[in-house]
């Protein structure tokens, strides 16, 4: 997950672990389809990695306010953007909440964030001259 405007942070990385031969609808949706873990089993120079790219990705494709960018680690420790997902689900359950609450940041905090974000950047685009 990814919160923030011109200076984001990104937060703790989550592991996703299908119950089923592909991570489908079901497996995303259903309950017990799928395990998030958090913290991810990973290196912490993997972990560091998966964070500056997430951070990396939501600057370089101007995004404001919240993303969640999901990744592949491949054998061998390679670092893998598959998606930068900038609505994602969004419920107190859902994984970009979760993150957040793994990184000491809980759901009414989370969305008081989101709406400052949301409040700033309204006031820096209404002062733009077209």
């Amino acid at each position: 997950g990814v919160l923030g405007n011109r200076d984001p942070v990104a937060s703790a990385v989550g592991e996703i672990v299908a119950h089923a031969d592909w991570y489908d609808f079901d497996a995303k949706y259903a309950e017990g389809g799928m395990e998030l873990i958090v913290p991810a089993r990973l290196p912490n120079g993997i972990t560091a990695r998966v964070q500056e790219l997430a951070t990396a990705s939501f600057v370089a494709t101007d995004c404001e306010g919240m993303a969640r960018v999901d990744f592949f680690v491949l054998p061998g420790g390679e670092v893998v953007v598959n998606e930068l997902n900038t609505i994602p689900g969004f419920t107190s359950t859902s994984v970009y909440a979760k993150l957040f609450e793994a990184s000491g940041i809980g759901y009414a905090e989370l969305l008081d964030r989101l709406i400052a974000l949301a409040l700033e950047r309204h006031e820096r685009r209404r002062a733009l001259a077209y």
